[in-house]
């Protein structure tokens, strides 16, 4: 399948992309992959480019995958062709990127991560269900908040589906992506509560 890119380059320069929430995200991708302690890793849609430059400097050989040149990648290619055996890399991850391609699609992606990958897989997905920071004492912690109206996902030429939009709930999607691959744990990002990390596990 061919899928021609969503986003320009310019939409990653840092003023406008990097903002105090997407480095508390870019945080937790870093230390979700170090903890793996992996050899290799696979990175799909590699955006800005700064996870890999900081996990290239940790001493872990990455690699990055794109459709689209001007963010150069290492590899251009599809995500639902991935152009490597079965367990080439320690790791593969994608970061907001399985939400822009429709849903049927992104589960392929996701398997073909799933297949090219000999250890484990982390993601991070947008999670559309609100929440509240409640600070009690020295303790904070987030409580989603409940809704009583599930809202549609519109496209607007980004995002084909949401987590805990209507269709999507967190419970559909963990489903889905837990038919070939464990998940070890799923959370929310405390200081960006729209991305959702999951990390899988063989």
């Amino acid at each position: 399948m061919n899928y021609e890119k969503q986003i320009e380059k310019s939409h990653y320069e840092f003023s406008r992309y990097m903002s105090k929430q997407r480095w508390c995200s870019l945080w937790h991708q870093i230390d979700e992959i170090q903890k793996l302690k992996p050899k290799s890793v696979l990175e799909i849609g590699p955006g800005p480019g700064l996870f890999k430059t900081i996990i290239a400097n940790l001493g872990i050989v990455i690699e990055t995958l794109d459709i689209d040149p001007d963010l150069r990648p290492d590899h251009v290619a599809s995500a639902t062709d991935i152009p490597f055996d079965d367990g080439f890399f320690d790791v593969v991850c994608a970061f907001q990127m399985l939400e822009h391609l429709p849903y049927e699609v992104s589960l392929k992606a996701f398997g073909e991560m799933v297949r090219v990958s000999s250890r484990s897989v982390v993601i991070s997905l947008p999670d559309a269900q609100r929440v509240r920071h409640y600070h009690i004492g020295s303790s904070d912690f987030l409580v989603p908040r409940l809704q009583l109206v599930v809202p549609v996902h519109k496209f607007e030429g980004e995002h084909y589906w949401e987590i805990n939009k209507r269709g999507y709930s967190l419970a559909r999607v963990t489903d889905d992506l837990t038919k070939k691959i464990r998940l070890a744990k799923t959370y929310r990002v405390y200081e960006y509560p729209f991305h959702r990390f999951f990390v899988f596990v063989r």
